[in-house]
């Protein structure tokens, strides 16, 4: 590498430690970073976990590939002392006890139907800016980059989290998320009761040097019957070991 590219490595990485500090003194003091549920998940969010007053986003092509599952047990996990978990349908084709099962307490779940993209957005802002709110939780296609700004500014001053299922064909479009992750199948190689998902990073929001050597990509397998996600071998440690999500 060259002197001169190498300066502009050193002006990068200081510019984004800057940039770190700045975001993390606009968040609630004392404010500790939420686990995901599972420990090897949390590796690929800067400072191992979910911050609040943040967006993460969860691209998937489809339904049935395990983002919303990724997401329910996450929001789960950030909703704890701060909340319930309010979940923005705007499709109509939430299925409740999907949360149940991924350990929601139902009385800490709200559910709100907004079938209407203008009511979609205008929910999403409002229980965003609610103190009074653990995290909110949705799958939409219907997002404008400009909303999704809106949404960031949204969490930022109330110190709430928001967990956005989005489409795949958004991956280009201007990233206000904290963490915008991939979410992908992989054919064959389960248990043969559960499913392998990779989990990959598409963008993070002022990375600093000490996160270059956080992994990048994650796969994992989920149980079907029982919830558990374990990290697969050969993108994880060769020492993980099975855990449950909330563990």
């Amino acid at each position: 590498m060259s002197s001169s590219s190498s300066q502009r490595r050193q002006i990068v990485v200081q510019l984004q430690a800057e940039l770190r500090r700045y975001e993390n003194a606009k968040r609630p003091a004392g404010a500790a970073r939420a686990s995901t549920g599972c420990r090897e998940l949390d590796r690929l969010f800067p400072e191992a976990g979910i911050a609040r007053g943040t967006l993460i986003e969860w691209l998937a092509e489809g339904a049935g590939c395990g983002a919303l599952w990724l997401a329910l047990a996450a929001a789960r996990q950030a909703c704890q002392e701060h909340g319930p978990l309010v979940l923005i349908d705007g499709r109509g084709t939430f299925y409740p006890p999907a949360a149940v099962r991924a350990g929601l307490d139902p009385q800490r779940l709200i559910v709100v139907r907004a079938p209407a993209a203008g009511d979609e957005n205008w929910a999403l802002d409002q229980t965003l800016r609610s103190e009074g709110v653990g995290a909110v939780l949705c799958v939409t296609d219907r997002l404008k980059p400009r909303a999704a700004r809106r949404l960031q500014l949204a969490a930022e001053s109330s110190g709430g989290v928001g967990f956005l299922v989005r489409p795949l064909s958004v991956r280009a479009e201007p990233c206000w998320s904290e963490v915008r992750l991939l979410v992908e199948p992989r054919a064959g190689g389960g248990s043969g009761r559960g499913r392998r998902l990779t989990v990959e990073v598409l963008k993070t929001r002022g990375a600093v040097a000490g996160d270059l050597a956080r992994p990048k990509r994650l796969e994992l397998e989920v149980d079907d019957e029982t919830g558990v996600v374990r990290a697969v071998a050969q993108l994880a440690s060769p020492t993980t070991s099975r855990r449950r999500f909330g563990a």
